[in-house]
């Protein structure tokens, strides 16, 4: 038993890219704003937060490469489709975020070593805060779109430009105390613990990826649906065992053993596999469920000791 092969692809996922070609021209503006605003002021932490800008653009480039092949169609070499090229998305992602921290904490202790006064402050303020102002709004378009189409490289890149954001605030709250204190290292340090800050960024998206690839089980807010529906179902006589879920980028795999009584027909039991599997497929979005039928007096069923609690 099983869905069928076109439901492995239920969002006209292509139409995805759109969403990581914005990214791309935010990343182009936010690049050009926020090294105008390290030009007029000098300041490491402005140019740290550029830096950063950067990395944004290399991760959107690579999410809608990936988008690109993970939109595609199953084939005889991958038949469970292309979903998890997103996973090398969020992984380069999160490589680029560690790298860029260390940038930016070497520049930062450079400065701290040979501070300089900043200039033109108050301009640069207002450069770097339209930067941020464009992250935000772009940021949570993204992580709108991922959440609806369960997009783990929207997700990502939504999550590190949220990032940036905070990032931002923190480098003109540094420069503004170095406007109102005169007390120059201040700056360097807010740079430090932006980098800080990304390397925690970079590490969660690392994880997240590397749970991915390792075909971890669905998140705990799916297992309890698949529970609550089994629940339902065995009030009628039926029971389940050896379910299994994994997810692989935008799909979740679930797979179950139906147990039903011996003397019904096979069209009987056939009939309630399939509306098991299409309950579970309307509540959890992209999920391609697969069960097998056996019966429930026959010692063999239970062989199987992989059990849903």
């Amino acid at each position: 038993m099983g869905a069928d092969s076109n439901k492995l692809e239920p969002f006209a996922r292509e139409k995805l890219t759109r969403f990581a070609w914005l990214s791309v021209a935010v990343a182009l503006v936010t690049i050009g704003l926020k090294t105008t605003a390290y030009l007029l002021t000098g300041s490491v932490g402005l140019l740290s937060d550029a830096l950063e800008s950067l990395v944004n653009l290399a991760g959107a480039l690579m999410a809608v490469a990936m988008l690109t092949i993970a939109a595609r169609p199953a084939d005889e070499s991958h038949s469970y489709g292309h979903s998890k090229a997103e996973y090398f998305s969020s992984g380069v992602e999160g490589m680029l975020i560690l790298i860029a921290a260390g940038s930016i904490a070497f520049t930062a202790i450079q400065r701290l070593l040979h501070p300089r006064p900043l200039e033109q402050i108050g301009v640069g303020i207002l450069v770097s805060i339209a930067a941020a102002v464009a992250n935000l709004i772009v940021a949570l378009i993204l992580r709108k779109a991922g959440k609806e189409y369960n997009s783990v490289s929207l997700t990502a890149d939504a999550h590190h430009l949220l990032t940036d954001v905070w990032t931002s605030a923190g480098v003109l709250v540094g420069v503004g105390a170095v406007a109102l204190t005169d007390w120059q290292p201040l700056d360097a340090i807010v740079a430090l613990v932006v980098a800080l800050n990304i390397i925690w960024t970079g590490i969660k998206i690392m994880r997240g990826t590397v749970s991915g690839l390792m075909d971890s089980v669905l998140p705990e807010e799916d297992l309890a649906v698949i529970s609550a529906i089994l629940q339902a179902h065995e009030t009628e006589g039926v029971h389940f065992h050896a379910v299994r879920t994994r997810q692989a980028g935008a799909l979740k795999f679930i797979s179950l053993h139906v147990l039903v009584p011996g003397d019904w027909t096979v069209y009987h039991g056939h009939s309630v596999a399939t509306e098991l599997e299409e309950e579970l497929e309307t509540r959890l979005i992209g999920s391609q469920v697969v069960t097998h039928l056996e019966p429930l007096d026959d010692p063999r069923s239970y062989d199987e000791h992989l059990f849903f609690e």
